[in-house]
């Protein structure tokens, strides 16, 4: 896990390698184990190491093979690595290091751009090409991995975080009217390419793109799961399925702990994350270092799920670490930098639980396995079961999961931000698209492929490499999400939600953390904001620069301050955490 940088030139301009050590500099936190630089030509790249596998130089980037005629620069890890080294060792390719970087490159130079398709893993990286000028572009196929891009005259900049392509200067930094509507409305989500600067795009995921040195590009998609049960299958029973799914899941378990270093668990006390504990468990992991976190509560609202976690620990005999968030001596002072970690402004309330956590985390292990995507792959959320049936499966989903109607849009952002209604266009579109019939996989599929790459996905990869931590997503192995897409809907929205995986889980952990209400990180005090963060929120919104920028109408603002435990999204987020996340957010970026 690392990160890294680069820019290709289509004129004869020098490259600017003062930006790009600025950019690399931005990148410090991903990767605090080692840096390095590569230039030749109209193309150079950068790099931030965060030592996991192969520990030695021999693995440090940007990696140069000269016999090749190819240099790389690359963040993630690719857990099948050791099987493709054989394969090419039998193909005749020697090797100089003892890592999945440079089996990446000899991939690449053995199978073309498509040696993608044989990763299991998590991925970003540029590959250049000596003779030809070429450059090359690749981003797994979940978007695990970020990979942001930037045109500048002449030139094309590309990195790790949003932030740091804002590093290396240049970049149009005004509002995407388009990004802007997604974010108040989609539950900030922003669909790729478009991110909330008009100057900054995002490669989506499963995309290859080829950049030739004068400029022309070309992107393919390389994968795409259906959603529907081919005639082979269609006889299973649920045993049958539980079965299928007990398998995969250990086999993608087992994937995520090919490391030089040891591996630890986010333990949140839920079914997804205790039961990655029961799995490793069951592989024969002991003294498996776990870790929680909980906030103060807030009139009802209970601010952690300690019971849980602490009865996953006890049970599997974990070395767990429990953190408690005060939100006024821990949660006020560490929000700036939590904000500042974000290459996108998230505004789910449990992105401080996540940046705080990794933090604790960071001064015991470099690894965790983490349980995000179980709700979105195996339909966990509330909106799924509705949807049986449903005439009109774009409107329905919209109306669960959006955060406003447009004209609550129209009545919230400055005049010159109104227009067209494009989130639920994007939504109307998504669900129209081939591969998915029934109106809960359409759901699945939009939320798979959209929602959980530019929300959960991503919230665990900025707040966890903000300490220089890999955070490993086990439910988001592409084998176990085609095998779910393919499994009948019944199977997932049965015993509220998830059956399959229940039934399974009740199988490896203790019965008592899966039949129960769901949870999840909650932080009330964001959700229900009083005192020192109400006023935060109205120093943010209040403040000159936000004045001066003009997003949100100062009425609507005026509105929220008044009530704001009043005005909650349908998914019961805070309205007024909504526009003051988006103001605070550019401050600290420096926009």
């Amino acid at each position: 896990m690392c990160g890294f940088c680069g820019e290709i030139r289509f004129d004869t301009r020098p490259l600017d390698l003062g930006a790009l050590a600025a950019m690399n500099a931005a990148l410090a936190p991903r990767g605090p184990d080692g840096q390095g630089f590569w230039q030749q030509g109209g193309v150079c790249l950068a790099h931030r190491r965060l030592s996991i596998i192969d520990l030695s130089p021999h693995s440090a980037q940007p990696m140069v093979d000269s016999a090749l005629g190819l240099s790389i620069a690359f963040n993630g890890c690719i857990y099948n690595y050791r099987a493709l080294r054989a394969e090419l060792e039998a193909k005749g390719y020697a090797f100089f290091s003892h890592g999945d970087t440079e089996v990446v490159l000899k991939a690449f130079h053995a199978w073309g751009a498509r040696c993608v398709e044989r990763f299991h893993g998590m991925f970003a990286f540029a590959i250049a090409e000596r003779d030809s000028g070429r450059l090359t572009l690749a981003r797994d196929r979940l978007g695990i991995k970020p990979l942001y891009l930037a045109a500048t005259p002449g030139a094309l900049r590309f990195a790790s975080t949003l932030p740091a392509l804002l590093a290396g200067g240049g970049i149009d930094t005004d509002i995407d009217p388009v990004a802007l509507h997604h974010y108040m409305h989609f539950h900030a989500v922003v669909p790729a390419p478009h991110t909330i600067l008009k100057g900054v795009r995002k490669l989506p995921p499963a995309t290859i793109r080829v950049i030739e040195p004068d400029g022309r590009e070309r992107d393919e998609r390389y994968w795409q799961p259906l959603f529907e049960t081919p005639d082979d299958e269609r006889a299973l029973s649920f045993e049958d399925w539980q079965e299928r799914v007990l398998g995969s899941l250990r086999t993608a378990v087992e994937r995520r702990l090919v490391a030089d270093v040891d591996v630890g668990v986010l333990l949140s006390g839920g079914l997804d994350s205790s039961l990655i504990v029961g799995l490793l468990a069951e592989q024969g992991q002991r003294g498996l270092n776990t870790f929680s976190v909980g906030f103060e509560s807030v009139g009802e609202e209970v601010g952690d799920e300690f019971q849980y976690s602490d009865l996953i620990a006890r049970h599997y005999g974990t070395e767990h670490h429990k953190i408690r968030v005060d939100s006024t001596a821990r949660l006020l002072p560490e929000l700036p930098g939590c904000v500042r970690a974000m290459s996108e402004p998230m505004v789910s309330h449990d992105v401080i639980g996540f940046y705080l956590l990794s933090h604790e985390v960071s001064k015991h292990v470099k690894v965790v396995q983490s349980g995000q995507g179980a709700d979105e792959v195996f339909a966990g959320y509330h909106w799924y079961p509705p949807m049986v049936g449903s005439q009109n499966p774009a409107e329905d989903y919209a109306r669960a999961f959006c955060d406003r109607s447009h004209a609550d849009y129209c009545r919230a952002v400055d005049p010159r931000f109104h227009g067209a209604d494009h989130s639920r266009a994007f939504i109307a579109a998504h669900f129209g698209q081939p591969g998915a019939d029934a109106p809960v996989d359409k759901a699945l599929r939009l939320d798979q492929q959209i929602m959980l790459v530019d929300d959960p996905v991503k919230r665990v990869d900025n707040m966890t490499m903000a300490w220089g931590l890999e955070a490993r997503v086990p439910f988001l192995d592409h084998e176990l999400v085609e095998l779910a897409a393919r499994m009948p809907d019944d199977f997932k929205l049965c015993d509220d939600g998830k059956g399959v995986l229940k039934a399974v889980g009740r199988r490896v952990i203790p019965r008592e953390v899966i039949d129960r209400p769901k949870g999840y990180f909650p932080v009330p005090a964001l959700k229900y904001p009083r005192g020192a963060v109400l006023e935060m929120m109205r120093d943010v919104l209040h403040a000159p620069r936000a004045r001066e920028r003009g997003l949100f109408q100062a009425a609507y603002v005026d509105e929220l301050l008044a009530a704001p435990e009043a005005h909650l999204t349908p998914l019961r987020g805070s309205k007024l955490w909504q526009l003051a996340l988006l103001e605070l957010w550019l401050q600290e970026q420096g926009v």
